[in-house]
Protein backbone atom coordinates (compact mmCIF):
# COMPACT_ATOMS: atom_id res chain seq x y z
CA UNK A 1 0.00 0.00 0.00
CA UNK A 2 2.80 2.20 0.34
CA UNK A 3 4.52 4.82 -2.40
CA UNK A 4 7.63 3.74 -3.62
CA UNK A 5 9.68 6.58 -2.00
CA UNK A 6 11.77 7.26 -5.42
CA UNK A 7 8.31 9.04 -6.82
CA UNK A 8 7.11 11.31 -4.17
CA UNK A 9 8.89 14.59 -3.96
CA UNK A 10 11.13 15.88 -1.18
CA UNK A 11 8.78 18.46 -1.06
CA UNK A 12 4.89 18.03 -1.36
CA UNK A 13 2.10 19.64 -0.26
CA UNK A 14 -1.17 17.88 1.41
CA UNK A 15 -4.61 18.86 3.72
CA UNK A 16 -4.08 16.59 6.58
CA UNK A 17 -0.47 14.70 7.45
CA UNK A 18 -1.27 11.84 10.12
CA UNK A 19 1.77 10.63 12.03
CA UNK A 20 2.02 7.37 12.94
CA UNK A 21 0.52 4.49 10.72
CA UNK A 22 -0.89 2.31 13.61
CA UNK A 23 -4.71 1.58 14.39
CA UNK A 24 -5.48 4.65 15.48
CA UNK A 25 -3.86 6.17 12.45
CA UNK A 26 -4.63 3.62 9.76
CA UNK A 27 -8.39 4.53 10.73
CA UNK A 28 -8.09 8.10 10.66
CA UNK A 29 -6.66 7.93 6.96
CA UNK A 30 -9.97 6.45 6.41
CA UNK A 31 -12.33 8.93 7.96
CA UNK A 32 -10.26 11.56 6.36
CA UNK A 33 -11.35 10.28 3.24
CA UNK A 34 -14.68 10.14 4.16
CA UNK A 35 -14.37 14.20 4.84
CA UNK A 36 -13.08 14.35 1.38
CA UNK A 37 -9.30 14.97 2.59
CA UNK A 38 -5.99 14.54 0.99
CA UNK A 39 -4.46 12.73 3.38
CA UNK A 40 -0.42 11.86 3.86
CA UNK A 41 0.54 9.12 6.43
CA UNK A 42 4.25 9.22 7.97
CA UNK A 43 5.74 6.35 9.92
CA UNK A 44 9.05 6.15 11.36
CA UNK A 45 8.64 2.26 11.29
CA UNK A 46 9.61 0.10 7.56
CA UNK A 47 5.75 -1.19 7.77
CA UNK A 48 2.30 -0.04 8.88
CA UNK A 49 0.52 -0.97 11.87
CA UNK A 50 2.43 0.66 14.42
CA UNK A 51 2.65 -1.22 17.73
CA UNK A 52 0.19 -3.92 17.10
CA UNK A 53 2.35 -5.35 13.59
CA UNK A 54 5.49 -5.15 15.25
CA UNK A 55 5.29 -6.73 18.69
CA UNK A 56 2.01 -8.88 18.77
CA UNK A 57 0.93 -9.58 15.58
CA UNK A 58 -0.67 -13.05 16.14
CA UNK A 59 -2.13 -12.17 19.43
CA UNK A 60 -5.36 -12.40 19.74
CA UNK A 61 -7.46 -9.24 20.65
CA UNK A 62 -10.97 -9.11 22.41
CA UNK A 63 -11.65 -5.75 22.75
CA UNK A 64 -12.08 -4.15 18.91
CA UNK A 65 -16.18 -3.46 18.48
CA UNK A 66 -17.09 -6.08 15.87
CA UNK A 67 -14.79 -9.18 16.60
CA UNK A 68 -14.94 -11.33 19.22
CA UNK A 69 -11.50 -12.18 18.70
CA UNK A 70 -8.54 -11.09 15.88
CA UNK A 71 -5.15 -11.15 16.05
CA UNK A 72 -3.21 -8.14 15.38
CA UNK A 73 -2.09 -9.34 11.93
CA UNK A 74 -5.86 -9.46 10.78
CA UNK A 75 -6.84 -6.26 12.55
CA UNK A 76 -4.26 -4.33 10.77
CA UNK A 77 -4.57 -6.15 6.91
CA UNK A 78 -8.47 -4.87 7.36
CA UNK A 79 -7.43 -1.42 8.70
CA UNK A 80 -4.86 -1.04 5.48
CA UNK A 81 -7.88 -2.16 3.36
CA UNK A 82 -10.01 0.02 4.88
CA UNK A 83 -7.63 2.82 4.91
CA UNK A 84 -6.46 2.71 0.90
CA UNK A 85 -10.57 4.16 0.27
CA UNK A 86 -8.71 7.38 0.84
CA UNK A 87 -5.98 7.19 -1.27
CA UNK A 88 -3.13 8.06 1.37
CA UNK A 89 0.11 8.73 0.34
CA UNK A 90 1.98 6.53 2.59
CA UNK A 91 5.45 7.42 3.73
CA UNK A 92 7.02 4.37 6.23
CA UNK A 93 10.55 4.16 7.71
CA UNK A 94 10.54 8.24 7.39
CA UNK A 95 10.32 10.47 10.99
CA UNK A 96 8.80 13.68 11.82
CA UNK A 97 11.30 16.14 12.62
CA UNK A 98 11.10 19.95 13.02
CA UNK A 99 7.72 21.68 12.26
CA UNK A 100 7.11 25.13 11.36
CA UNK A 101 3.68 27.65 11.20
CA UNK A 102 3.63 29.75 8.42
CA UNK A 103 0.23 31.36 7.09
CA UNK A 104 -0.99 28.68 4.92
CA UNK A 105 -0.42 25.76 7.51
CA UNK A 106 2.51 24.20 9.10
CA UNK A 107 5.52 22.74 7.65
CA UNK A 108 6.97 19.42 9.28
CA UNK A 109 10.81 18.63 8.16
CA UNK A 110 11.35 14.25 8.05
CA UNK A 111 14.68 12.56 8.89
CA UNK A 112 14.76 12.17 4.95
CA UNK A 113 15.32 15.71 4.29
CA UNK A 114 11.60 15.87 2.85
CA UNK A 115 9.68 18.54 3.77
CA UNK A 116 5.89 18.48 4.21
CA UNK A 117 3.55 21.09 4.06
CA UNK A 118 -0.03 20.59 5.26
CA UNK A 119 -2.95 22.21 6.86
CA UNK A 120 -3.70 20.13 9.64
CA UNK A 121 -0.97 17.70 11.48
CA UNK A 122 -2.63 14.48 13.37
CA UNK A 123 -0.49 12.70 15.58
CA UNK A 124 -0.88 9.16 16.20
CA UNK A 125 2.22 7.91 17.06
CA UNK A 126 0.71 5.81 19.84
CA UNK A 127 4.17 5.41 22.48
CA UNK A 128 6.36 7.41 20.12
CA UNK A 129 9.32 5.91 18.19
CA UNK A 130 10.03 2.59 20.60
CA UNK A 131 13.45 0.90 20.52
CA UNK A 132 14.09 -2.54 22.29
CA UNK A 133 15.22 -2.97 26.09
CA UNK A 134 18.90 -3.98 25.56
CA UNK A 135 20.12 -7.27 26.45
CA UNK A 136 23.38 -7.13 28.44
CA UNK A 137 24.81 -10.36 26.63
CA UNK A 138 23.92 -9.67 23.35
CA UNK A 139 26.96 -6.48 23.83
CA UNK A 140 29.96 -8.81 22.26
CA UNK A 141 27.29 -10.79 19.76
CA UNK A 142 26.81 -9.94 16.11
CA UNK A 143 25.58 -12.63 14.72
CA UNK A 144 22.23 -14.02 13.36
CA UNK A 145 19.48 -15.36 15.20
CA UNK A 146 18.52 -12.31 17.42
CA UNK A 147 14.82 -11.32 16.72
CA UNK A 148 13.24 -8.71 18.16
CA UNK A 149 10.31 -8.41 15.67
CA UNK A 150 8.76 -12.23 16.03
CA UNK A 151 7.85 -13.64 12.49
CA UNK A 152 4.98 -15.98 11.91
CA UNK A 153 4.91 -18.98 14.23
CA UNK A 154 5.19 -21.62 11.15
CA UNK A 155 8.99 -19.74 10.44
CA UNK A 156 9.96 -21.59 13.84
CA UNK A 157 9.29 -24.68 13.25
CA UNK A 158 11.68 -27.38 14.48
CA UNK A 159 13.91 -24.66 15.63
CA UNK A 160 15.15 -24.18 19.45
CA UNK A 161 14.17 -20.98 20.96
CA UNK A 162 15.19 -18.83 23.74
CA UNK A 163 12.84 -16.19 24.73
CA UNK A 164 13.87 -13.62 27.61
CA UNK A 165 11.13 -11.93 30.09
CA UNK A 166 8.44 -12.40 32.00
CA UNK A 167 5.99 -9.94 31.26
CA UNK A 168 2.68 -10.25 28.34
CA UNK A 169 4.67 -10.12 25.52
CA UNK A 170 7.56 -12.79 26.42
CA UNK A 171 4.76 -15.35 27.95
CA UNK A 172 2.83 -15.08 24.94
CA UNK A 173 5.26 -15.47 22.38
CA UNK A 174 6.07 -18.19 24.37
CA UNK A 175 2.66 -19.87 24.73
CA UNK A 176 2.47 -18.75 20.69
CA UNK A 177 5.69 -20.92 19.35
CA UNK A 178 5.49 -23.72 21.75
CA UNK A 179 3.25 -25.82 19.54
CA UNK A 180 5.88 -25.43 16.58
CA UNK A 181 9.16 -25.38 17.96
CA UNK A 182 11.70 -28.43 18.94
CA UNK A 183 11.86 -26.42 22.31
CA UNK A 184 11.47 -23.13 23.78
CA UNK A 185 12.98 -22.07 26.69
CA UNK A 186 11.97 -18.77 29.07
CA UNK A 187 14.42 -17.31 30.54
CA UNK A 188 12.91 -14.96 33.36
CA UNK A 189 15.84 -13.10 36.12
CA UNK A 190 12.48 -12.58 38.55
CA UNK A 191 10.67 -15.42 40.36
CA UNK A 192 7.27 -14.80 39.70
CA UNK A 193 6.44 -13.35 35.82
CA UNK A 194 4.69 -10.61 35.34
CA UNK A 195 2.11 -11.69 32.99
CA UNK A 196 -1.83 -12.23 32.62
CA UNK A 197 -2.59 -14.73 34.96
CA UNK A 198 -4.53 -16.86 32.59
CA UNK A 199 -1.58 -16.79 30.31
CA UNK A 200 0.80 -18.07 32.60
CA UNK A 201 -1.41 -21.29 33.67
CA UNK A 202 -1.54 -21.90 29.33
CA UNK A 203 2.35 -21.70 30.08
CA UNK A 204 2.98 -23.99 33.14
CA UNK A 205 0.69 -26.61 31.17
CA UNK A 206 2.30 -26.20 28.25
CA UNK A 207 5.98 -28.06 28.42
CA UNK A 208 7.82 -25.15 28.29
CA UNK A 209 11.39 -25.26 29.83
CA UNK A 210 10.75 -22.33 31.92
CA UNK A 211 14.03 -20.81 34.03
CA UNK A 212 12.99 -17.99 36.50
CA UNK A 213 15.45 -16.27 38.83
CA UNK A 214 17.55 -16.99 35.71
CA UNK A 215 19.43 -14.56 33.00
CA UNK A 216 21.06 -14.75 30.22
CA UNK A 217 25.11 -14.89 30.99
CA UNK A 218 26.50 -15.50 27.18
CA UNK A 219 25.12 -16.05 23.89
CA UNK A 220 27.67 -18.47 21.82
CA UNK A 221 28.00 -19.04 17.92
CA UNK A 222 30.25 -17.45 15.28
CA UNK A 223 28.21 -16.71 11.82
CA UNK A 224 24.50 -17.72 14.25
CA UNK A 225 23.31 -18.46 17.65
CA UNK A 226 24.28 -21.82 18.59
CA UNK A 227 23.55 -21.74 22.51
CA UNK A 228 23.51 -19.65 25.34
CA UNK A 229 24.87 -20.16 28.91
CA UNK A 230 22.32 -19.33 31.51
CA UNK A 231 22.90 -18.10 35.19
CA UNK A 232 21.00 -19.33 38.37
CA UNK A 233 21.12 -16.53 40.06
CA UNK A 234 20.36 -18.05 43.23
CA UNK A 235 22.51 -20.61 42.86
CA UNK A 236 24.84 -19.02 41.21
CA UNK A 237 25.24 -21.83 38.71
CA UNK A 238 25.80 -22.11 34.86
CA UNK A 239 24.04 -24.16 32.48
CA UNK A 240 24.09 -24.33 28.37
CA UNK A 241 20.97 -24.29 26.58
CA UNK A 242 21.16 -25.41 22.83
CA UNK A 243 19.26 -22.83 20.97
CA UNK A 244 19.10 -20.96 17.11
CA UNK A 245 16.96 -18.55 17.92
CA UNK A 246 17.06 -15.82 20.50
CA UNK A 247 14.06 -13.47 21.19
CA UNK A 248 14.26 -10.88 23.76
CA UNK A 249 10.74 -9.87 25.01
CA UNK A 250 12.21 -7.14 27.54
CA UNK A 251 9.81 -4.37 26.66
CA UNK A 252 10.69 -1.01 24.55
CA UNK A 253 12.31 2.06 25.64
CA UNK A 254 9.51 4.71 24.10
CA UNK A 255 10.33 8.46 23.20
CA UNK A 256 8.65 11.17 21.41
CA UNK A 257 11.98 12.09 19.80
CA UNK A 258 11.63 15.48 17.60
CA UNK A 259 8.03 16.02 18.59
CA UNK A 260 9.05 17.50 22.33
CA UNK A 261 10.31 20.30 20.26
CA UNK A 262 7.07 21.26 18.92
CA UNK A 263 5.73 23.04 21.71
CA UNK A 264 3.38 20.47 22.63
CA UNK A 265 1.95 20.01 26.47
CA UNK A 266 2.79 16.84 27.85
CA UNK A 267 2.28 14.76 30.14
CA UNK A 268 5.32 12.24 30.28
CA UNK A 269 5.09 10.69 27.31
CA UNK A 270 1.84 11.59 26.32
CA UNK A 271 0.23 14.60 24.30
CA UNK A 272 -2.54 16.88 26.67
CA UNK A 273 -5.55 17.34 24.51
CA UNK A 274 -8.94 18.86 25.23
CA UNK A 275 -12.61 17.48 23.62
CA UNK A 276 -12.17 18.10 20.21
CA UNK A 277 -8.50 16.34 20.77
CA UNK A 278 -6.83 19.95 19.91
CA UNK A 279 -3.12 20.16 21.53
CA UNK A 280 -3.53 23.35 21.89
CA UNK A 281 -1.11 24.03 19.10
CA UNK A 282 -2.35 25.79 16.44
CA UNK A 283 -3.35 23.41 13.39
CA UNK A 284 -2.22 20.18 15.61
CA UNK A 285 -4.26 17.27 16.63
CA UNK A 286 -3.79 13.94 18.65
CA UNK A 287 -5.61 10.67 19.27
CA UNK A 288 -4.61 7.12 20.39
CA UNK A 289 -2.56 5.96 23.17
CA UNK A 290 -0.74 9.31 22.74
CA UNK A 291 -3.10 11.32 24.08
CA UNK A 292 -3.54 12.13 27.69
CA UNK A 293 -6.93 13.97 29.32
CA UNK A 294 -8.81 13.51 32.93
CA UNK A 295 -10.53 9.70 32.41
CA UNK A 296 -8.52 8.21 29.26
CA UNK A 297 -8.56 4.75 29.22
CA UNK A 298 -6.51 3.27 26.93
CA UNK A 299 -7.59 1.14 24.31
CA UNK A 300 -7.75 0.86 20.97
CA UNK A 301 -11.36 1.28 20.75
CA UNK A 302 -10.82 4.36 21.83
CA UNK A 303 -8.50 5.69 19.61
CA UNK A 304 -10.47 4.88 17.21
CA UNK A 305 -12.95 7.22 18.53
CA UNK A 306 -10.71 9.57 19.05
CA UNK A 307 -9.49 9.88 15.55
CA UNK A 308 -12.75 10.10 13.92
CA UNK A 309 -13.33 12.91 16.84
CA UNK A 310 -9.81 14.64 15.62
CA UNK A 311 -10.65 14.36 11.90
CA UNK A 312 -14.08 15.82 12.10
CA UNK A 313 -12.70 18.70 13.66
CA UNK A 314 -9.53 19.28 11.34
CA UNK A 315 -12.48 19.31 8.21
CA UNK A 316 -14.28 21.86 9.82
CA UNK A 317 -10.95 24.12 10.49
CA UNK A 318 -9.48 23.45 7.17
CA UNK A 319 -13.09 23.97 5.25
CA UNK A 320 -15.19 27.16 6.99
CA UNK A 321 -18.76 26.19 6.88
CA UNK A 322 -18.94 22.56 6.95
CA UNK A 323 -20.84 20.80 9.61
CA UNK A 324 -18.24 19.17 12.83
CA UNK A 325 -20.87 16.03 12.09
CA UNK A 326 -20.53 14.51 8.93
CA UNK A 327 -23.71 12.62 8.23
CA UNK A 328 -24.42 8.68 8.52
CA UNK A 329 -21.99 6.66 6.90
CA UNK A 330 -24.34 4.77 5.29
CA UNK A 331 -25.72 7.38 3.36
CA UNK A 332 -22.58 7.63 1.46
CA UNK A 333 -21.11 5.33 -1.37
CA UNK A 334 -17.51 4.60 0.27
CA UNK A 335 -16.00 3.68 -3.19
CA UNK A 336 -14.15 5.31 -4.95
CA UNK A 337 -14.01 8.84 -2.41
CA UNK A 338 -14.05 12.00 -4.48
CA UNK A 339 -11.66 14.60 -2.55
CA UNK A 340 -13.37 17.63 -2.66
CA UNK A 341 -10.06 19.34 -2.68
CA UNK A 342 -7.05 17.57 -4.38
CA UNK A 343 -3.98 18.70 -3.17
CA UNK A 344 -0.59 19.15 -5.76
CA UNK A 345 2.83 18.07 -5.66
CA UNK A 346 4.86 21.17 -5.06
CA UNK A 347 8.83 20.71 -6.12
Amino acid sequence: MSTPASTIPKALRTELLVVGAGPAGLFACFYAGMRGLRVTLLDSLPHLGGQVAALYPYKEIYDVAGFPAVTGRELVDRLIEQARLAEPTILLDEAAGPLEHHDEGVTVRTDKGRRIEAGAVLVTAGIGRFTPRPLPALTDFSGSGVHHLVGAPEEYTDRDVIIVGGGDSAVDWANTLHPHARRVTLVHRRTRLRAHEHSVAQLTASGVNVLTDSEIAQVHGTGGIEAVTVRDCTRQTLTRVEADVLIPALGHIASLGPLKTWGLRLSGQQIEVSTDMATGLDRVWAAGDITAYPGKVRLMAVGFGEAATAVNNIAVRLRPGEDLFPGHSSDRALTPLDHQEVATWRT
